[in-house]
């Protein structure tokens, strides 16, 4: 394998990131990603809007999922090649576009093909990462990256409370605009306080695509990690695409009440950090066996405890079981290659939000022929896969 030619070493030492900008690199990580995800909650409201095109718009988060995993794919390499501010920011700018072309939908096919790019662009995400990490001290690093990543998690979370309670009162396209406003101020924030910075390799777009290949086939460590995270965030998944729908035929709440659950699962992220404070001592594996054991006991409440309690504790074990094996397989390859960062983690978020593409889709097939039964199994199934790949784990 050809490695990456490296130029001019690293930023100067009066780049240094500050508290500040990491708590603004954080938000705007989670202002991006939320974006994938206002179309959870929103779904019931969304087919109401498009009679006779219900099953169209069904896929719309499956399409989303599966644009952002393009864009982990096929964007976030340039990480090592393009200067990152000026990528970042063409990335947020596009993003603008991409809501304003949801919001403007004039059918479903339109919400699909407008799903697709925003998912692809909302990848800038897997960009501010990796720069983050880039700009802070090694002394503080770890610190930094916990809380770009919460920021992150959030995002995904309180996104759905957000599209929730807008979405009840002004309608789905709603939330789409106000999406549009947060992308344009955040936009404005970062041009101003994200520094330059010198790329890190020369190779041409298509070497660093090539190079994806020959990491995945030299790296069994992040093989694994990368079937884990698909299949733990495919069950995820399956439980937020599905939700709204559950919520309203079974218990007839509303679009903002199915976001409020974000809040439920947001608590769930506070847990994240002892995860990875227990990685520290007893190793990753361990975590990621145990968060997969704990993913099945949630979907076997969610499954048969059938009360809005009984979501609610789910959804709490769910969410901190999803979260835990994210941290845990971050830890695994950011060891591995730290000059090929963007790359390694383009392959593990990649095979992450396919799975996660993957789990939506089959969990509204499910839905559709055995209900929320049906979600319920393809959920233990996911995070029984994830704990049978994890276990298999050579000593």
């Amino acid at each position: 394998m050809n490695h990456s030619q490296s130029i001019n070493g690293t930023l100067p030492s009066s780049t240094s990131i500050s508290f500040g900008m990491t708590l603004m690199m954080a938000m705007a990580c989670g202002v991006a990603v939320a974006n994938i995800y206002y179309n959870q909650p929103l779904l019931v409201i969304m087919q109401a809007a498009f009679p006779g095109q219900e099953s169209i718009i069904g896929f719309v988060p499956t399409v989303t999922q599966l644009g952002y995993a393009l864009g982990l794919l096929f964007l976030v390499p340039l990480g090592d090649r393009i200067e990152r501010r000026r990528l970042i920011l063409s990335q947020y700018i596009a993003l603008t576009v991409a809501l304003a072309g949801v919001a403007l939908a004039p059918n479903a096919w339109s919400v699909v093909a407008a799903s697709i790019l925003l998912g692809v662009v909302t990848s800038v995400t897997q960009q501010i990462l990796p720069f983050a990490a880039e700009l802070s001290a090694p002394e503080r690093r770890g610190a930094t990256i916990g809380t770009v990543m919460s920021g992150l998690l959030c995002g995904i979370l309180l996104g759905r409370v957000l599209a929730g309670a807008i979405g009840e009162r002004y309608g789905w396209r709603a939330m789409f605009w106000v999406g549009i406003g947060m992308a344009v101020i955040m936009t404005a924030i970062l041009s101003q306080i994200l520094p330059r910075n010198q790329p890190k390799t020369k190779d041409s777009y298509a070497s660093l695509i090539a190079s994806l290949f020959s990491i995945w086939r030299e790296e069994p460590a992040l093989r694994r990690a990368a079937i884990v995270q698909a299949c733990v965030f495919g069950s995820f998944s399956a439980l937020w695409t599905t939700l709204t729908l559950h919520l309203d035929g079974q218990y007839h709440l509303s679009a903002q009440v199915a976001g409020l659950f974000g809040f439920v699962g947001a608590a769930g992220v506070l847990f994240a950090p002892i995860a990875g404070k227990v990685s520290d001592r007893r190793g990753p594996h361990v975590v990621i066996g145990f968060a997969c054991f704990v993913m099945v006991i949630s979907w076997l409440l969610l499954g048969v405890w059938g009360m809005v309690a009984g979501l609610v504790v789910g959804i709490l074990m769910l969410d901190f079981g999803a979260q835990s094996a994210q941290v845990s397989n971050q830890h695994i390859i950011q060891a591995l290659r730290p000059e090929m960062r963007s790359r390694m983690n383009a392959i593990l978020m990649g095979g992450m939000f396919l799975g996660g593409a993957a789990g939506s889709a089959c969990a509204m097939l499910a839905w559709k022929d055995y209900g929320w039964t049906g979600v319920s199994a393809l959920g233990i199934t996911l995070a029984l896969l994830a704990l049978v790949a994890q276990s298999r784990r050579r000593a």
